[in-house]
């Protein structure tokens, strides 16, 4: 929980950068994140969130109450998932720097890849390089926007960069490295 924001300002800004709200989203690893109910009060008709735990998406779905019907939920890991569909807008706030592992960002950006349609857009937000060096007790990866580019490699243009930080609950300051790409 040391990610959590109440109020999702900064993924909610990166996601207006992309275009119109009738825009497709998927939130990767949002679990009980407050963005898909955010997104619902934008009145986004197309909102999916996946995450490895069952738990946190229905904590998120049991707080949205009436309107937790209107987001597809996935209880899925994402270097295991391979997507049925396609979404406008990727938004990654926190997972990929959790892939130490290079086959797990290769399985990781295989799923992206077949869900990110050309034109679509990727964002993600990872631990910049003066950021935390373990999260939660789990080793991490930190990233300016050029490594996030090369992990991403050919077919995806990076419009905006920026850094974040980002206070835990424990009041501990996080660097984040945001970068939005789009699919060319």
């Amino acid at each position: 929980m040391s990610w959590f924001q109440a109020d999702p300002v900064p993924s909610l800004q990166a996601i207006s950068l992309c275009g119109p709200r009738s825009l497709s989203v998927i939130d990767i690893g949002g679990g009980a994140s407050r963005l898909a109910g955010a997104l619902v009060d934008q009145r986004r008709q197309d909102v999916t969130v996946l995450d490895i735990s069952q738990r946190a998406l229905t904590l998120a779905r049991v707080r949205l109450g009436a309107d937790g019907h209107q987001v597809a939920w996935i209880a899925e890991d994402i270097t295991r998932w391979q997507p049925h569909r396609q979404w406008d807008i990727w938004h990654d706030r926190a997972v990929f720097h959790f892939l130490t592992e290079k086959q797990d960002r290769q399985a990781y950006l295989r799923a992206l890849r077949s869900a990110v349609p050309k034109a679509g857009h990727v964002i993600l937000a990872s631990f910049a390089l003066k950021g935390p060096e373990t999260c939660s007790g789990l080793p991490v990866r930190r990233y300016a926007p050029e490594g996030l580019q090369a992990e991403l490699g050919e077919g995806f243009e990076l419009l905006h960069s920026w850094e974040e930080s980002h206070a835990t609950p424990a009041g501990n300051m996080q660097a984040f490295t945001w970068c939005l790409f789009q699919r060319v």
